[in-house]
């Protein structure tokens, strides 16, 4: 691993004894850091526009984006490591890409605000009292013993996988308008009455938890771990769904959050696998959309940057004042109105109304108008956030997106079941 110079924050805390490095450091960074591109790619759901202008105007670098799918950032990750300076994915994939060398260990001395991580991304624990649930929870890949280290550590130890950066407990999008019934579990997703109009997601490794909450809802399959199926548990549960599919019970598969969009806008959906953003764009074109809270408890996912190998330098630099920059509060409070959740949230409350605040994090009635990044009206006085708040959501999480022991049999599996 490239080691990183001082940073333009160092030198100007280094005090009266490096006052000559004081005043020109930032004269130098200010003449070089304009000529600096950081490519960075990640799925839709955080590789925004909108991010990457802010960081031009308050950072002065350029920040080239790409959003590819969830299988093409792990396939890039894993096997492309000179096609990115900044990877921008979820802690599953980080237990396929680790292994590869592609990514370095991050200093995490380096991360000004690394002691407001919430606990999810640190031990695990959202509270002392909290259970982990299943799956491959971030903690246990967010961290490595050591700058050259391969394996994962068991406990924080200073050198990080990932910064994480956001999360959520994710659920079924329904549309209450079309199906005017409570919906109270996962089994709903199988029910025969929504044959033709149910929809799951086509990335193996994210379907797959969505299957298994639904065949445990069902009473079907009681898994010893949903995160790490056996085979058995694996065949039984694409049984399972391939009578349903045979059935008709499903209008698509979709790969993408616009693809999801679009399939319960139009109504041709009325529930399905979906992403929170995804519920704040059919919310923003006026049509009634929930995502909606079930007894059996949220599916979640983490995500959080991670920097290639080969990244050294002043491009080493503007990466850590990036990742200090998006820890600092205005891309989380960017986030939280798309119905994330911020790992600083203490930050991100600093660029949020308290209105926006209460709604999206504590569960409280929204006290005004309630609108997405883009200005769209989401909720109006009086409504409250689907779910709750974040302690009520996230202290609902049962399992974790998920790599298995099993995964090359799994994806062969998922595959027949979406060419059956």
């Amino acid at each position: 691993m490239s080691k990183m110079r001082y940073s333009r924050r160092s030198i100007l805390k280094s005090g009266a004894a490096a006052a000559a490095s004081t005043l020109a450091a930032p004269m130098v960074w200010a003449q070089e850091i304009k000529d600096i591109k950081l490519r960075q790619f990640g799925t839709g759901v955080s590789n925004l526009n909108d991010v990457a202008t802010k960081v031009k105007e308050d950072l002065g670098f350029t920040l080239e984006m790409t959003a590819l799918d969830s299988d093409s950032v792990t396939q890039r990750a894993a096997t492309q490591p000179d096609s990115f300076d900044i990877a921008d994915i979820e802690y599953w994939i980080c237990k396929k890409v680790w292994p590869t060398g592609n990514l370095q260990a991050m200093d995490a001395s380096k991360i000004t605000n690394y002691d407001k991580i919430a606990g999810t991304f640190r031990s695990g624990k959202l509270t002392p009292e909290s259970v982990i649930a299943q799956g491959t929870a971030p903690h246990t890949v967010g961290f490595v013993e050591g700058p050259d280290s391969t394996a994962f550590a068991t406990e924080e130890s200073g050198w990080m996988t990932l910064i994480p950066t956001i999360y959520n407990a994710d659920t079924l999008g329904i549309r209450p308008d079309l199906i005017n019934r409570p919906i109270e579990s996962w089994a709903e997703l199988l029910n025969p009455e929504f044959k033709g109009k149910a929809s799951i997601l086509d990335i193996s490794s994210i379907g797959i938890m969505d299957m298994a909450m639904v065949c445990e809802a069902m009473g079907e399959i009681s898994y010893g771990d949903k995160g790490n199926m056996t085979k058995e548990e694996i065949d039984k549960t694409f049984a399972i769904f391939t009578a349903a599919k045979e059935a008709g019970q499903f209008r698509a598969f979709w790969k993408s959050f616009d693809e999801s969009v679009n399939l319960m806008a139009s109504g041709e959906v009325v529930i399905q696998s979906m992403w929170s953003p995804a519920i704040t764009a059919v919310k923003s074109r006026g049509v009634p959309c929930v995502y909606q809270p079930l007894k059996e408890g949220y599916r979640s996912w983490g995500g959080g940057l991670g920097l290639s190998a080969s990244l050294s330098g002043m491009e080493l630099e503007a990466a850590y004042e990036y990742i200090n920059w998006y820890l600092s509060g205005w891309v989380g409070g960017y986030l939280m109105r798309q119905g994330y959740y911020s790992a600083v949230p203490e930050t991100s409350k600093n660029f949020m109304s308290e209105n926006e605040w209460g709604y999206w994090y504590e569960g409280k009635e929204a006290t005004d108008v309630i609108t997405s990044p883009t200005g769209d009206q989401l909720a109006v006085a009086g409504d409250v956030r689907d779910g709750g708040s974040f302690t009520e959501r996230m202290g609902s999480v049962v399992c974790w997106n998920s790599v298995m022991d099993e995964n090359q049999y799994m994806v062969r599996k998922w595959n027949e079941f979406i060419a059956s």
